[in-house]
Order: structure tokens, then sequence, then C-alpha cells
């Protein structure tokens, strides 16, 4: 039987995609680290990012300027004055940015800052919102829903294929469960699941999947061993003042040396595999 997502299926395309963003090509050989803060909050903030992102060997800054928050009352991001902030700290180093867009009406001015638009998980099936991507011929990056299937993934996918742009990335980010010591349940299983159905590049959120610092590397690691293209991570200079996700950030100055560290999985990784191939 026909899979319902026919442009994101491998069966439309048997060979995986990848997505050039500037320097930076997702799905390729090459592991590709993202990172920066949960939200940008100042000029100095950001630049910290920027320079420990860049001292890592990164290749995207991320940023949110529009936050999506459960409380009314939280903090609700900058605006496009973060959007200014992002797209200035991600040119003084020379990286490509990202950032989330949460409604129709916002696409046109955030892509006019960054370089990816991003899709998080409440947003997953607002189905408008993932048209007016598909029409604004930036890449996308679409997170999982918090509590979505795989195909319900691909379908919100196929949306904005179906509107022309095939620069599509996904992002899984864990799913929500009952354990109460992490914030979703990351299962590393769909990264090597998603090769089987889809030709789209495939990175892992270990930050929001774990919700706490001390889990992300280990959960990185595995996300790498399971085969994904790279992983999205949420850094800052000084977690505990952090406006939103400081729980969760890592500390600037551990960056470098946690890249190091997932840069060693990828060598074991893709030498295991030779050595399984020969």
């Amino acid at each position: 039987m026909a899979v319902p997502y026919r442009l994101v299926s491998r069966e439309e395309r048997s060979s995986t995609t990848v997505i050039h963003v500037g320097a930076t090509a997702i799905g390729a050989s090459e592991f590709v680290l993202i990172a920066g803060p949960c939200s940008v909050e100042s000029w100095e903030q950001m630049m910290a990012a920027a320079q420990a992102v860049r001292a890592a060997g990164g290749g995207l800054l991320r940023g949110g300027a529009y936050k999506p928050r459960t409380s009314p009352y939280g903090f609700q991001g900058l605006g496009e004055k973060g959007l200014e902030l992002l797209a200035e700290a991600g040119a003084a180093v020379g990286l490509p940015v990202i950032t989330e867009v949460l409604e129709p009406s916002l696409v046109d001015v955030v892509s006019s800052y960054a370089d990816v638009l991003q899709i998080g998980s409440r947003n997953m099936a607002n189905t408008p919102l993932l048209r007016a991507v598909g029409r604004a011929r930036r890449p996308v990056m679409l997170k999982r829903g918090m509590a979505s299937t795989v195909d319900e993934w691909l379908l919100a996918a196929e949306y904005v294929l179906a509107e022309g742009n095939e620069q599509v990335i996904l992002c899984e980010r864990g799913v929500r469960g009952f354990e109460p010591h992490l914030r979703n349940l990351l299962d590393p299983t769909v990264v090597p699941l998603l090769r089987t159905l889809t030709h789209l590049p495939v990175i892992v959120d270990p930050s929001h999947a774990a919700g706490r610092r001390d889990l992300v590397a280990p959960a990185a690691c595995a996300a790498i061993a399971a085969g994904a293209d790279g992983v999205m991570i949420e850094v800052h200079p000084d977690p505990a003042s952090a406006l939103t996700d400081g729980p969760q950030a890592v500390p600037c100055d551990e960056l470098p040396a946690l890249a190091a560290r997932l840069r060693a999985v990828v060598r074991a990784v893709r030498t295991e595999a030779l050595a399984c191939s020969i």
C-alpha cells in the first residue's frame, strides 16, 4: 500500500536530501552541531553564545525571538529586536541562524532575518503555518509534536513539501511520557526508523528531551550513535540567570569540550560501521 506522505517518502527519493545553509550541509556525511540559547536576551548574551558555538565548530546559531510559553505570564521573547540581535551575532561570527516562527503572519519578518525557520513542537500540526513556511522558500526545521506519531510528523512535513519547499529537516525532541524525572522521553530508535521511511535529514534535540543539562551529553551521544545527522543543544553564558530553560542549558565555556566528545562518538560509530561492512 502506498504511504500517505508521498513527497517525503523514500519511495519518492532513495538518497538522503542534503540541505545547504551557508557553508553547512545538513544530511551530508558531516555531523552538524546547532547551538545557542533558548531565548535571545541581550547583545552581550548572544555574542557570548555565538563565540562559543563558533569555537565548538558549530554549523548554525540558534536563538528564540518569539517564545511560545505554557503560561501567558512567562517571558515571550524580544520579538523583532531579538531577531536583529540573533542575526547580528550570527553575522559577527560567520554563522547562519535558526529561530522559531509561531504564526503565518510572522513568516515574512522572520524570514528576513533567519536562514532556517523552525516549527516548534506546539505548532507541528498548525497546517496554515506549515503551508506558509512551505511558500517562504527558506529551509525549515520541523520538530516532532509532543504527542505525535511518526506518521503524523511525516504528514506535517508533507504539507511543507506540497507547497514546493523540499528543504525540510526533521528534529526529534522526545514525546511526553509519565516519567517525572525527564522533561520528555527520547527514543533514539526513531532515527534509524526515519531512515527507512523518509529521505529528509534528521537531527535530535537532547536539551528539550532531557530537561537537565547533566543528561544532555549522554542523550546527544545516543542520538549520534543512532545515526542522527546532527544535534541541537541549548547553551547560555549564565544558565542560572536564563529567562527560559536555564536548567537544561549548557554553560558556554563547556560547549567546546562537549562538541569534542560528540565528534569522538561520530568517529567511533563510523569506524564500527566500516568494520562491519568489510
